[in-house]
């Protein structure tokens, strides 16, 4: 288990408490002891699919450092576990690895995952994903190969006829479907008339906080040391979140409760000239899981951009770097047909809109619960965001912005 220096909180928190109210006696913490973070199949499936994720999304960052970025794990991981079953048993093997489920000891693991995106593909999360295998017709696909998705993913994959005007209706009119309508036009170009054999994922995350904010008036965002824009942003006092502060990464990590038993993670570096390589580095579903569980509660002034969003790529490039390469050379898609079929894309379309909404009007922690400090967290500079289930700990959303103007808008 990565520890960090997670204890993190406590000490800057409470030396700026210390001016503010008596200081008590601070006890001495027990030593810590190596514990099974991830206990059931559940939650270690959750950690798996957030590891692929935070993977994919390094290799996007790292392509172009100054870019937003924006990903869906469970949506890409979801079409890829669907691509594994037609997979020869080298092919499933690189593509568990990849997905991060060679670490898995689950005999069920078909059965785990479709029942975790069942929990968190639900309207009181906010969340509609899909995720599905498109395959050329001229590939003589095996009845039992459709039959094995349907089975356990409640989706069978779906052979194209080869006319691109068609084959584009009948993905977007799928995906729309989906996604309630929220991802009309998924993909906005004909597909090939030799696609071969394509996996998809899409995902839309429309959330609302538990207390909701005030909208606010335009405010600048520091791009970089030379330009300041102006940013619709969202606004708060005295709002009841979870705080931290890591040192090694020299960032502020605060934790803003969503409906759903969901949560945005917002990481945000101390100053906007700071790279943010070491946080994106640093995440992993165990270090995730180790930062929630010490964050402390508090009331602060919180304010940060309204987020409208979308994003589409092709994955295929960042897999095939990460260990993919034989999908799109040689590959041994055997159970799928008995003629050779290449991935020449790997599909991803999101959509995200956090807005002010939210429940009741925020109000201060309940006493002993939450520490009012002279504390604010204003998201003013490029930031790491997290949307994490925190029922099973899956990563639903990873996203960085940059440069707000480079947004592309739902």
């Amino acid at each position: 288990m990565k520890t960090t220096a997670l204890a993190l909180f406590m000490g800057a928190l409470l030396s700026l408490a210390s001016t503010q109210q008596a200081d008590p006696e601070e006890p001495i913490p027990a030593e810590e002891e190596e514990v099974e973070i991830f206990t059931t199949p559940a939650t270690q499936m959750a950690a798996a699919a957030s590891n692929f994720g935070f993977n994919l999304y390094r290799q996007l960052a790292y392509h172009d450092p100054k870019a937003n970025v924006f990903l869906s794990p469970l949506s890409i991981a979801g079409a890829l576990t669907q691509l594994s079953l037609g997979g020869s048993p080298r092919t499933e093997q690189q593509l568990y690895r990849v997905l991060q489920y060679h670490h898995l000891m689950d005999p069920h693991l078909h059965s785990t995952l479709k029942d975790l995106l069942a929990s968190v593909n639900t309207p009181s999360k906010g969340l509609s994903m899909a995720s599905r295998v498109y395959i050329d017709r001229k590939l003589r696909l095996k009845e039992d190969y459709l039959n094995a998705v349907e089975k356990e993913y409640g989706v069978r994959p779906k052979a194209l006829i080869g006319s691109p005007r068609a084959d584009l209706k009948e993905v977007n009119d799928w995906v729309r479907q989906q996604t309630g309508g929220k991802i009309a036009h998924f993909l906005s170009a004909s597909l090939p008339r030799n696609m071969g054999v394509l996996p998809l994922g899409a995902a839309h995350f429309r959330g609302q906080w538990v207390s909701r904010l005030q909208k606010g008036r335009p405010e600048p965002f520091q791009v970089d040391s030379w330009t300041s824009i102006q940013v619709p942003m969202m606004s708060e006092t005295k709002y009841p979140v979870k705080l931290g502060i890591e040192s090694d990464l020299n960032c502020k990590i605060t934790q803003v409760p969503m409906q759903g038993d969901v949560s945005m993670l917002l990481f945000l570096p101390n100053e906007v000239s700071q790279n943010l390589t070491l946080i994106e580095e640093s995440l992993t579903a165990e270090f995730i899981h180790d930062v929630v569980s010490v964050l402390q509660p508090v009331d602060m002034d919180l304010s940060l951009p309204a987020l409208s969003l979308s994003s589409e790529n092709n994955l295929l490039p960042q897999l095939l770097d990460m260990g993919l390469a034989q999908l799109a050379s040689q590959p041994e898609l055997v159970k799928i047909s008995t003629l050779p079929g290449k991935v020449n894309t790997v599909h991803h379309k999101v959509s995200l809109e956090v807005m002010e909404e939210g429940g009741q009007a925020a109000r201060s922690s309940p006493s002993g619960r939450g520490q009012s400090l002279d504390l604010s967290f204003h998201v003013n500079r490029p930031f790491i965001f997290l949307v994490r289930d925190d029922t099973s700990g899956a990563i639903l959303f990873i996203g960085r912005v940059m440069d707000p103007r480079k947004l592309k808008r739902n």
